[in-house]
C-alpha cells in the first residue's frame, strides 16, 4: 500500500491536497536527494483532514527545486484517500497516526503490515532527524511534542516553539517509532487555514535541512514551557452532548474550547449532565486504567473538576470526538523530574 518514489509527480508543487489522490492513489515515501546525505524523515496528511504539513512540504520543495535541497528528505505522505474527502480517516480505515508499532495488533490490516516493514527499513537508515507535522481542531498554540526529554528531543522542538509537550500515550504515533531511531518532534501548526502556523512550520524545517547537527546541550525549565500528558478524556458512545446549549446528556459550557493551555482552578463547572447519567466521560491514564473518579465529580448536575487541570486539544467538532477523543490533560513538568515512564526498551525493528 505504500508507494515509493524518487521524484516528485508533476503537479505535485501547486496540488490540494484533496487532489492528491489524483496524483497519488495510495500512501506514498517520496526519496529526494540533497547535499547532506542524512536524511530528514518528514510526514505529512497522517490525518487527512490536516494539511498543514503537506502545504509546509510543497513550499521547501519550491524554495529548492532549482538549487537543491541543503538535505535529503524522505517524505511520507499519510492518509491520501482521507484527505480526499476532507477527512481524519475515513470509517473502515485506522487512524494513520496510530499504527506506526509492531507486535499483535487488533484488527491489523495492510497499511499496518507496510507501516512495520517501512520501520525495519528506515532502522537501517542513518537518519538525521525526524518531523511529523499537524492541524488542531480547537483553539491551540503553536507548540512541538517530544516522546523523551533526551536534550536533543528538546532543543529540536524548541527550535520551533517555547511551548512543549511529553508524551508517552498513545501508542502507535509516527513521532514515538520514530524517537527510537532519530530526534523525533510532531509539530502543532494551530488549525487549519492558519497561515502563521504554516510559516513558522515552514521556517523550521527550513532550519532543520539546513542544520550540521542538533545541538546537544542540556535545556533548562527557563528555556521551554515543558507540559506531561497526564490522560486523555473520551465521551462513551452512547452519551451524547452539545457545545451550544442544545438539550444532550452532557451539555459544556460554551466556549470551552477557549481553555486549552489554561489551568482550571478546582470545583469549576464545566458542563450540565442529565439526571440519571453516571459516567458521562471517560478519563484514561498513560496505562489504559480509568481514573475518572480522581479528577471529576458530578455535583448538581454539573460536571466538576477535583483539581487543578490543564485541558489540550479540546475540540467541538463530533467527528473528531468520536474517532478520537474530547481533549487531553496535561500538568506543568520540570525537565529535572525525569521520564514519566521507562519506554526505551527497543522494540524489534531497531534491531
Amino acid at each position: 500500500m505504500i508507494k515509493r518514489l524518487n521524484k516528485l509527480p508533476d503537479g505535485f508543487l501547486n496540488c490540494s491536497a484533496e487532489d492528491l489522490y489524483t496524483l497519488i492513489p495510495e500512501s506514498t515515501l517520496i526519496s529526494l536527494d540533497g547535499e547532506k546525505k542524512e536524511p530528514l524523515f518528514l510526514s505529512v496528511l497522517l490525518h487527512g483532514n490536516e494539511p498543514t504539513g503537506l502545504v509546509v512540504a510543497q513550499n521547501i520543495l519550491s524554495k529548492y527545486q532549482e538549487d537543491g535541497l541543503p538535505r535529503s528528505i524522505l517524505l511520507f505522505i499519510g492518509n491520501v484517500k482521507a484527505a480526499s474527502k476532507g477527512l481524519r480517516r475515513l470509517d473502515d480505515q485506522p487512524d494513520y497516526n496510530r499504527i506506526w508499532l509492531e507486535g499483535h495488533i487488533e484488527n491489523e490490516s495492510a497499511i499496518h503490515l507496510d507501516i512495520a516493514e517501512l520501520l525495519h527499513e528506515m532502522a537501517r537508515r542513518s537518519l538525521f532527524a525526524s518531523i511529523d507535522i499537524h492541524n488542531n481542531t480547537g483553539i491551540n498554540p503553536h507548540y512541538g511534542c517530544v516522546n523523551k526529554l533526551d536534550p536533543t528531543f528538546l532543543n529540536l522542538a524548541r527550535l520551533f516553539s517555547r511551548t512543549v509537550i511529553y508524551f508517552i500515550q498513545p501508542g502507535g504515533v509516527q513521532s514515538k517509532a520514530f524517537s527510537h531511531l532519530c530526534p523525533s518532534v510532531t509539530l502543532e501548526c494551530g488549525k487549519v487555514g492558519d497561515e502563521f502556523g504554516i510559516q513558522l512550520a515552514t521556517h523550521f524545517v527550513d532550519e532543520v535541512i539546513n542544520l550540521e547537527s542538533i545541538a546537544q546541550n542540556n535545556v533548562t525549565d527557563q528555556d521551554i514551557d515543558l507540559f506531561h500528558t497526564l490522560a486523555v478524556i473520551k465521551i462513551p458512545q452512547s452519551v451524547s452532548f452539545s457545545f451550544d446549549g442544545s438539550d444532550a446528556d452532557i451539555e459544556f459550557i460554551q466556549g470551552i474550547e477557549s481553555l486549552n493551555f489554561e489551568e482550571i482552578p478546582p470545583d469549576t463547572s464545566i458542563a450540565k449532565i442529565r439526571t440519571g447519567i453516571t459516567a458521562p466521560i471517560l478519563v484514561l491514564n498513560e496505562d489504559g486504567e480509568d481514573i475518572t473518579g480522581q479528577l471529576f465529580t458530578i455535583k448538581e448536575n454539573k460536571l466538576v473538576n477535583l483539581k487543578t487541570l490543564m485541558p489540550a486539544m479540546l475540540t467541538l467538532e463530533e467527528h473528531i470526538i468520536r474517532q478520537d477523543c474530547l481533549c487531553y490533560v496535561m500538568e506543568r513538568y520540570e525537565i529535572g523530574m525525569g521520564e514519566k515512564a521507562s519506554d526505551d526498551e527497543k522494540p524489534v525493528w531497531t534491531v
